[in-house]
């Protein structure tokens, strides 16, 4: 079992920036082998990948449209993830999601995560 606890969250005004956290847990947890991701979600919308990374190997993934804006990184000593989000605009708004894959397939997909922290909100207001 992993856990994922996400923080980081707040209200700040457009081209702001904040730093998202997750934090990641498990007694039999071999994060080596997991990518770990963001996702968010708006009101009226479908949950969407966000950034992501292989724990091992050095690949990251973006979407488009954060692409420059967004950074994600990690801690190895303290099993963490980091989103670095810069410049933010009011369509950044949404909760954000931590999530664990147990593989590498299909990064970008909701259905390939198997764990999820509880989100964290995200404001950009103008």
């Amino acid at each position: 079992q992993v856990q994922l606890v996400e923080s980081g969250g707040g209200l700040v005004q457009a081209g702001g920036s904040l730093r998202l956290t997750c934090a990641a847990s498990g007694r039999t947890f071999n994060i080596n082998t997991y990518v770990i991701s963001w996702f968010r979600q708006a009101p009226g919308k479908e949950r969407e990948f966000v950034a992501g990374l292989r724990w091992s190997g050095g690949i990251t993934y973006y979407a488009d449209s954060v692409k420059g804006r967004f950074t994600i990184s990690k801690d190895n000593a303290k099993n963490t993830v980091y989103l670095q989000m810069n410049n933010l605009k009011p369509e950044d708004a949404a909760v954000y999601y931590c999530a664990a894959a147990p593989n590498y397939r299909a990064v970008y997909q909701v259905a390939s995560y198997s764990y999820w922290g509880q989100g964290t909100q995200v404001t950009a207001s103008s």
